[in-house]
């Protein structure tokens, strides 16, 4: 408690008053001569002391009225933690604005961003000569840190300018850092916001300096109807024209109530391509699934897109889809093999412009001499040895995300081959079964594994059942090859117990090992309707060394992108949605070049990297997946958490209305002022005090 008028307090001597007067009336008892002593003998004991205890009383009242009265005078006023330092002591007002995308919700006083601005300009009517001020933005976007200054016009128009923005910090953090930026020996920090709980706080407390306060200015909210999506996956090692790709999309319904029938669409370069429905409970994740079909090649810039709803910034969900525009491709042609059948079916003739394939056919003798990081797949058409020299130069190959596919060879050194199978930990080679060119059949397709990524679009859905069946081609001789290891996977299995086709998973790329040459001495494949579509599936597949999509990365948080297939000493360029450049800090890895994000992608979109003139890959940039969650904490909550969190003295101000809260603010600032307190409690006395001097009578002596 304090005074407002503390001069008055000298006052309080006049108690003394009632007090002096009682021991001036005090008189010495004089001698009455009585003719008896009759009438003295009725003066009870018990009398006497009554009429002590009433006079003790009456003095008692009467000081604590002139003590209440001086008191009201004195203009007392009772006063918080936040208030209890003196109007005189230089202060730092930190305004901490919430800025991020959850503000753009509509709640009972308008946008939420509109209230906490409005909120703020009343905060900066109560800024004193000799204060400063700060505006500390929970989304800065990477921009410097701003300072205290002592010109409220300024500190105004930067409000003027503020808008909402992806990448916000936590409020516990926002707060920590604005309060750091004040050297006042006074700092209180006001926080407008909408007390959003999944943006609340960070796991790791951290104290804030020492007379620093906090005050909170929770905007008016409301339950909101929110479908966010929350990630977008495709689920297709192949992406090709004309050729169907698999995504995924995780939806969330952060509103009260079930949707039915919800629809989400996927775009592909700005056309829609599918559409799907889907059933949202409240509060879970849904997995929705698409099948979109692309028309051209290259980075193409894709989103999710939702229902309209109360909050539309995280409607629409970008990702990239990479189509090749050309798959590189290798054939090795075997000693003494003929490939008529791969070379018609590589052909320019055959895959005219639907296929985007450029092939480079060399002898097995030129093998160890190739550059085989320079293509996307290696096809081994029966090499008849492998020296060790080349299985080396193999494995690494498919170690660093190269795809080769094996076709045995009649004359095949067992020994050269069980290496490159040991150094890709595949299996081992097992000898033949059969005879070349005979009419005979010595085994048939058993089991195919239709849901493999690779048999995508070779056939229907209908046969893409597990009870369907698939057309046989006669097989007269086969490489019996044994798998091993836990990597591997066999697509096609031979009702003799070996694999048609296997596939090898080893580093970062892929070995896909099949028991026949394309030849007709082994079987009838070739001349078989599965044999183009599976050759093609098998390079397509081979060469998707990494995800057909590109990365997706948050809005306003920091990361890090490896850029690969560019020079070293390359410059790389992030251009934004709108057309603006900005080039972050890169160094150069083995093989790729690294880029430092940092905070600068604020605006979710698709941007692109730049290699001068070359676009060499697109990201997509989301919103934060926890600011679609707009459920508030309450008022008390917040508080206990900032409290445990920062170290400082936490208080919520509520005000009926915008133009109250620099009232509010004052009050609190000045105290609670309790005058009339005191001098209600002096009437009180003063009456109690009537009221016995008038009413007891000790002294009367009943007869």
């Amino acid at each position: 408690m304090s005074f407002l008028n503390p001069a008055a307090l000298l006052a309080l001597a006049a108690v003394a008053v009632p007090l002096f007067l009682h021991f001036f009336n005090l008189r010495q008892p004089r001698t009455v001569e009585f003719s008896s002593l009759d009438f003295v003998k009725e003066l009870q004991e018990s009398t006497v002391q009554r009429v002590r205890i009433k006079e003790w009383l009456l003095l008692l009242l009467r000081m604590l009225a002139i003590a209440c009265l001086v008191l009201a005078f004195a203009q007392p006023t009772l006063t918080s933690d936040l208030g209890g330092m003196g109007a005189s002591v230089p202060t730092t007002h930190a305004l901490v604005v919430d800025n991020s995308l959850s503000m753009t919700a509509n709640g009972e006083g308008g946008s939420y961003f509109d209230q906490a601005t409005r909120t703020a300009e009343g905060v900066l009517e109560t800024v004193e000569e000799g204060d400063e001020v700060l505006l500390w933005p929970t989304a800065r976007g990477g921009q410097s840190r701003p300072d205290p200054v002592s010109n409220v016009g300024v500190v105004r128009q930067a409000l003027a300018n503020l808008e909402p923005r992806a990448g916000a910090s936590a409020l516990s953090r926002a707060i920590v850092e604005a309060a750091g930026q004040s050297d006042t020996p006074r700092t209180v920090v006001y926080v407008m916001s909408d007390l959003q709980a999944s943006t609340l706080g960070d796991s790791v407390a951290t104290k804030v300096p020492d007379g620093v306060s906090v005050q909170l200015l929770p905007v008016k909210t409301r339950t909101q109807s929110n479908v966010a999506i929350t990630d977008v996956t495709v689920t297709s090692r192949i992406a090709e024209v004309d050729q169907p790709v698999q995504l995924e999309a995780t939806l969330v319904n952060h509103g009260p109530e079930p949707l039915d029938d919800y629809v989400s669409s996927v775009y592909l370069a700005g056309d829609r391509v599918a559409q799907a429905t889907a059933t949202l409970e409240p509060g879970l994740e849904t997995t929705v699934s698409f099948t979109a079909t692309p028309q051209t090649r290259g980075w193409l810039d894709g989103a999710v897109v939702t229902e309209d709803d109360d909050v539309p910034v995280d409607d629409r969900h970008h990702f990239t889809l990479h189509v090749p525009e050309e798959r590189r491709v290798l054939l090795v042609r075997g000693e003494g093999q003929r490939t008529k059948y791969l070379d018609l079916a590589l052909s320019s003739e055959m895959i005219e412009s639907r296929i985007a394939f450029r092939t480079t056919a060399i002898e097995e003798n030129a093998l160890a001499s190739a550059e085989l990081g320079q293509y996307d797949a290696v096809l081994l058409a029966g090499p008849r040895s492998l020296s060790s020299g080349e299985v080396d130069a193999l494995t690494r190959y498919v170690d660093r995300g190269g795809g080769l596919l094996l076709f045995p060879n009649a004359q095949a050194r067992p020994e050269d081959y069980n290496a490159l199978f040991g150094a890709l930990d595949a299996g081992s080679f097992r000898g033949f079964s059969g005879a070349l060119s005979a009419d005979r059949t010595v085994a048939s397709f058993d089991r195919v594994d239709l849901a493999h990524p690779l048999f995508e679009g070779v056939f229907s859905q209908e046969r893409r059942r597990e009870d369907a069946s698939v057309e046989q081609p006669d097989i007269h001789y086969v490489m019996n090859f044994r798998p091993s290891g836990q990597s591997g996977q066999t697509l096609i299995e031979l009702s003799n117990g070996f694999p048609f086709l296997h596939e090898v998973r080893h580093g970062g790329g892929r070995l896909l090992v099949t028991a026949v040459a394309p030849t007709r001495d082994w079987s009838e494949l070739p001349v078989h309707g599965l044999f183009v579509p599976l050759l093609y599936r098998s390079v397509y597949y081979l060469s998707a060394s990494t995800s057909v999509a590109g990365e997706q990365l948050v809005a306003g948080r920091p990361a890090e992108l490896r850029v690969t297939g560019v020079a070293p000493d390359a410059s790389l360029r992030l251009r934004r949605p709108g057309g603006i450049e900005v080039t972050p800090e890169q160094r150069t890895l083995f093989g790729a070049t690294l880029l430092q994000i940092g905070t600068t992608l604020t605006e979710p979109g698709v941007y692109d990297v730049q290699a001068g003139t070359t676009q060499v890959r697109r990201v997509a940039v989301n919103v934060d997946p926890a600011e679609s969650d707009l459920r508030a904490a309450s008022p008390a909550e917040v508080s206990e958490t900032l409290r445990t969190t920062t170290g400082a003295p936490v208080q919520t101000v509520a005000a009926a209305e915008d133009e109250e809260i620099a009232e509010t603010l004052r009050t609190q600032r000045a105290g609670t002022e309790i005058w009339n307190v005191f001098l209600l409690l002096a009437l009180v006395c003063l009456a109690v005090e009537m009221l016995i001097a008038s009413q007891w009578t000790p002294e009367t002596v009943s007869s």
